[in-house]
């Protein structure tokens, strides 16, 4: 057994719910089990076996991910689409998307996970609904690049059931059959998901939203889930033309669709949430559902600004998330930390939303989301999944208080970063990763997957 004491850290925080004095001294991390072992008070000498010197750091939870598209890391600012509103933007991508090859989704995985890492974050969703000819493994590729970069992840078994010839968004190319869907969502499981404290890869089902999936793959996915006993996820009310797409199919608001196919329950969270009123607020509230926050998704696409106050006060967990690197063009978390700060204080004010608050969306908040309670705060126990920030570069000089100025001063990338009690960071590099290297192919791909097209 190894137990290293992080010690004398420059702040730290638990949760905003917790008192930094319990670990004034730092953390000691059970590096066999991979566990949180003692918060070290002032008056405490813990037995370590090993001693790190975290004087010039921030501690936080890991941050947690709570919805992403790992490959669209390979159509960041692409002209045609850098300018559009949601509806636009996707019919446009659609056929980029669709010429997906799975050397290129490693790759943009691959990325994607790497930039989460360095910028804090343990556990990441992804949303993967995107199947053309050859892609049949999609989610297997996803869980071996977890697996060889060390996260957690929630990867979801999205699909497209609902194509343009019959009144969807999606070109029909892009969409599946319902029965392979369902099947394969069934394997994945079967294959890949781990159970209890500490598991690493879980797999969720993910119909990727209203206007691109029947009703019938909806209810059908609620009723896998539920006895497969794993999470659902979609996205939902993301803009007004989402809304009304619902209201001329289905009849209904977004909600009410939601609970028409029996997805309006606690193993629910739904990505974005930007437009539901009061009662939608309410019923979301009572059912435990949980909602992902997008922040710069939302701002970079003029989708909204999501009332996440109310929905949390109405006992909605709330999470954070990147969304696409093509809706956000970045994969940082702590960097979503900051513009959920800003964006959520154009609505609510500066005291309702403070720096504790949106680290706390990031972190227990998200694990909520993916039903998780064995990470996102420290505390005795808890998995030992940690992110160390330095503030002592020109951006924090002259600032006073290091949890606001981790958020305030725009924190862009984490120093340490530690998963399972493993060291995942170090002096902020992804440790066994050549970034060269995989920069170079993964611009290549991308280059590829649009050359030929307008741009």
């Amino acid at each position: 057994m190894t137990r290293i004491w992080l010690r004398d850290p420059l702040a730290i925080h638990l949760g905003s719910d917790a008192d930094p004095a319990a670990a004034a001294r730092g953390i000691v991390v059970d590096t066999t089990l991979g566990t949180i072992f003692e918060l070290v008070a002032h008056d405490v000498r813990p037995q370590a076996d090993e001693v790190f010197d975290a004087g010039a750091h921030v501690i936080t939870p890991g941050l947690i991910n709570t919805h992403h598209h790992f490959y669209q890391t390979l159509t960041r600012a692409w002209a045609p689409v850098a300018d559009l509103p949601l509806f636009g933007w996707l019919v446009n991508l659609y056929p980029v998307w669709a010429r997906l090859t799975p050397r290129a989704l490693e790759l943009a995985t691959t990325v994607a996970m790497a930039e989460l890492l360095q910028s804090g974050c343990t556990t990441a969703a992804d949303h993967h609904y995107l199947f053309p000819t050859g892609m049949d493994d999609a989610i297997d590729i996803q869980v071996d690049v977890t697996r060889r970069l060390g996260m957690r992840a929630m990867l979801t078994r999205g699909s497209m059931s609902l194509g343009e010839d019959d009144g969807g968004l999606p070109p029909q190319r892009t969409v599946q059959d319902p029965d392979v869907i369902l099947a394969d969502s069934e394997r994945l499981v079967k294959r890949y998901h781990e159970r209890g404290e500490g598991a690493k890869v879980q797999i969720g089902l993910a119909p990727c939203s209203p206007f691109s999936v029947t009703t019938s793959l909806m209810a059908n996915s609620a009723a896998l889930a539920e006895r497969l006993d794993v999470r659902l996820h979609t996205h939902l009310a993301e803009t007004l033309d989402e809304e009304q797409f619902c209201r001329d199919r289905f009849g209904m608001r977004t909600v009410e669709y939601l609970d028409s196919v029996g997805w309006l329950s606690n193993r629910t969270w739904l990505a974005h949430g930007v437009h539901f009123n009061d009662d939608e607020i309410a019923a979301l509230g009572a059912a435990g559902t949980s909602v992902a926050h997008c922040p710069t998704s939302n701002m970079r696409l003029a989708s909204g600004i999501a009332r996440v106050v109310e929905l949390e006060d109405a006992g909605v967990p709330v999470g954070l998330g990147v969304d696409g690197s093509a809706s956000n063009d970045a994969s940082n978390m702590i960097r979503e930390v900051r513009q959920a700060l800003y964006l959520q204080r154009l609505r609510y004010g500066t005291e309702q939303v403070t720096s504790a608050r949106v680290l706390d969306w990031a972190t227990v908040g998200s694990a909520a989301a993916l039903g998780r309670t064995d990470i996102g705060r420290i505390a005795v126990g808890m998995q030992a999944d940690l992110a160390m920030f330095r503030l002592d570069g020109l951006a924090f000089s002259g600032s006073h208080d290091p949890i606001a100025a981790l958020v305030l001063c725009g924190a862009e990338r984490a120093d340490r970063v530690m998963v399972g009690g493993e060291w995942r960071v170090r002096d902020g590099e992804v440790v066994c990763l050549d970034v060269e290297s995989l920069i170079a192919e993964h611009s290549r791909a991308a280059r590829t997957l649009v050359s030929g097209l307008k741009e």
